[in-house]
């Protein structure tokens, strides 16, 4: 793995450099892209959940993960092939304009899926139920929670390993519920909720372009 290993360091040293704090997540970090790589390679996908602020940063993750980051993720030339013979005048716009992407969805933004669920059955478990319906052996489910104690986050992480998945936790400096049940867990190294948040930023920006870099580049 030295060419990977490269370009995992790459990433992460250039983070550290930039935050200090975050060496102590060094190694969580790299274990949780691993996850990823091992994930996407098997034609996986990732599923994302958090509560306000970390609801952002869930769909923040999406938006990075489903169309480019920093590179522009040309179609492969045998899909552009496919799409033109479908039709040429629009085959032609999409092949210009479509981008690789790695599958990933945020739990949070099912408005009639979640108050339907809410209604009818249990309001916590509605990302747990999301969990159950979008998820199999070989995904990965990141929850993020400052506290690490969430309790809708804790259900959909209970669930997410009963279906053969990855469990990571993306918390803050305190022991935690989600730390004990999580394959990996980064801790950012604050306490305070809106500096967890301004850590995690930089944490999941870095998985991204690691995974971009390693699927796109």
């Amino acid at each position: 793995m030295g060419e990977l290993e490269n370009r995992l360091l790459k990433h992460v040293d250039l983070l550290v450099e930039r935050y200090p704090s975050l060496k102590s997540a060094k190694k969580d970090i790299i274990e949780a892209y691993l996850l990823l790589e091992e994930c996407y390679e098997n034609e996986g996908k990732l599923l994302v959940a958090g509560n306000g602020g970390s609801a952002a940063d869930a769909e923040h993750i999406v938006g990075e993960l489903m169309k480019g980051f920093k590179m522009p993720r040309k179609p492969e030339a045998s899909f552009v092939e496919k799409l033109v013979a479908e039709n040429q005048e629009l085959g032609c716009v999409l092949a210009e304009n479509l981008q690789g992407a790695l599958p990933a969805i945020a739990l949070d933004g099912h408005l009639a899926l979640s108050t339907a669920y809410m209604n009818d059955c249990e309001p916590l478990l509605c990302f747990a139920q999301q969990v159950n319906g979008y998820g199999k052996t070989g995904d990965v489910f990141l929850g993020i929670s400052t506290s690490g104690n969430s309790k809708n986050v804790l259900f959909a992480a209970i669930t997410a390993h009963a279906k053969g998945m990855k469990v990571i936790g993306l918390t803050g400096a305190k022991d935690s519920k989600i730390r004990d049940i999580s394959d990996v867990c980064i801790k950012a190294p604050q306490i305070e909720t809106y500096m967890i948040q301004e850590l995690h930023l930089p944490i999941y920006h870095c998985l991204c372009l690691m995974l971009e870099d390693k699927f796109f580049a």
